[in-house]
């Protein structure tokens, strides 16, 4: 059985399933899809992405703006407060800072990230960390507003292993995407095999970043056993043990919402 720690369920391309996203869960059910955290990016598309996962107790929600979110409203922290009550709500983000797609003054970005960070300290909810090329001003702003105390996901891990034993030391758990099963991946092949067996968790962040043998095409919460298998090969184990563990590490993470 297995958890997608990561997706985004209101983008994925239905035409597979008739344009039924009840089919689509079927389907997912059906191929030993445990669990599946949605993730928000902003808060415009959040009440339909509330909506279309309302009727389904294994799925569970996110609220948050990703860093990358320039169209929309900027958030609140009474606004992420009030939508993150919500029962099916367990994390907040996805969240973080990210250097390659923002340009010129990011104060706003580092802003919109502390109260984040400030909204998951109050309610005591894990966070879910977005981070590209600014992965050590990431870990900084966790550290100095006192993270470590909820701690979370940094999800779809690229950085190396020394950057993998600072995020651990906050707190926070490891998420492999089908990232880690290209073939040049090679420093996030040694993170998959050197972190805890207690610390690591698997997602899709579909319908984004497929694994092989469907990289460039769209991704689905189905294919996180691609991931699963190769961290098992990575890590001299089986596909079930790693299904079991990362699981595990989810449940672990998540006992006070789930």
């Amino acid at each position: 059985m297995f958890i997608d720690s990561h997706c985004h369920l209101d983008r994925i391309d239905l035409a597979p399933y008739h344009d039924d996203f009840a089919e689509f869960v079927k389907d997912a059910e059906s191929q030993k899809i445990r669990h599946m955290l949605c993730i928000a990016i902003d808060l415009e598309s959040y009440p339909a992405m509330r909506k279309l996962v309302a009727p389904y107790e294994h799925i569970s929600l996110s609220v948050g703006v990703h860093p990358n979110a320039t169209e929309g409203r900027e958030p609140s922290v009474d606004e992420l407060l009030a939508l993150a009550a919500d029962d099916k709500v367990i994390a907040i983000g996805e969240t973080g800072l990210d250097y390659f797609h923002g340009k010129g003054d990011l104060d706003w970005q580092r802003q919109r990230f502390k109260n984040h960070i400030q909204v998951a300290k109050t309610l005591n909810k894990p966070l879910i960390i977005h981070t590209r090329e600014a992965g050590h001003d990431s870990l900084d702003v966790l550290k100095q507003e006192g993270a470590d105390s909820v701690g979370g996901i940094i999800h779809c891990f690229t950085e190396d292993w020394a950057y993998a034993e600072k995020a651990l030391d906050l707190n926070f758990y490891i998420s492999f995407s089908g990232i880690v099963t290209f073939k040049n991946a090679l420093a996030i092949k040694e993170v998959a095999q050197k972190v805890p067996a207690d610390r690591f968790l698997i997602e899709t962040d579909s319908p984004y970043l497929a694994p092989t043998p469907f990289r460039g095409k769209p991704n689905y919460p189905t294919y996180v056993r691609y991931v699963a298998e190769h961290i098992a090969e990575l890590r001299n184990t089986t596909l079930e043990e790693v299904a079991r563990l990362s699981s595990d590490n989810f449940h672990r993470l998540f006992a006070g919402s789930l």
